[in-house]
């Protein structure tokens, strides 16, 4: 019994982070619809937008925090409750590069003339590149004990 209970809270898991994936594709597609309304931009449907997507980071998030506690509580499984805090906080850094990297692609459309956004898109782009590569070690280091003793 406890290692199908076990089994299922691995499961959720996964599907809150397929959730959070699919969260990110709606928000980057919604800040594109967003920027295609520019100049005179649709900032109150915008965000609306970015409410929803708050909330659903938000039970996201708080979902994942729980799963977190049972695993160590529960499961005495303190190794992947340590992956999914390192997850989090990649998490958040993500959210934070993606929404500045949203604001500098405004501003590169509202002032073509700034080469400098440019190159500050460019910086940003690779700092995501690397939270994703982060994102994915950790991944794989939670799948992988996860199914050493699971």
């Amino acid at each position: 019994m406890v290692s199908t209970d076990f089994s299922a809270v691995i499961q959720r898991f996964y599907h809150l982070q397929s959730e959070r994936m699919e969260t990110y594709r709606l928000f980057e597609e919604g800040h594109e619809a967003y920027l295609r309304t520019g100049p005179h931009y649709d900032f109150e449907h915008y965000k609306q937008l970015v409410h929803e997507i708050t909330q659903a980071f938000s039970g996201i998030s708080r979902e994942v925090l729980q799963i977190k506690e049972r695993l160590q509580q529960q499961f005495d499984r303190a190794d992947l409750s340590e992956h999914i805090e390192k997850l989090q906080s990649s998490e958040k850094e993500k959210l934070q590069l993606t929404a500045e990297l949203q604001l500098l692609r405004q501003r590169a459309q509202d002032q073509p003339e700034d080469g400098d956004c440019q190159e500050q898109i460019q910086q940003l782009k690779h700092r995501i590149i690397k939270n994703r590569e982060a994102l994915s070690e950790i991944m794989q280091d939670f799948k992988y004990d996860s199914e050493e003793s699971g």
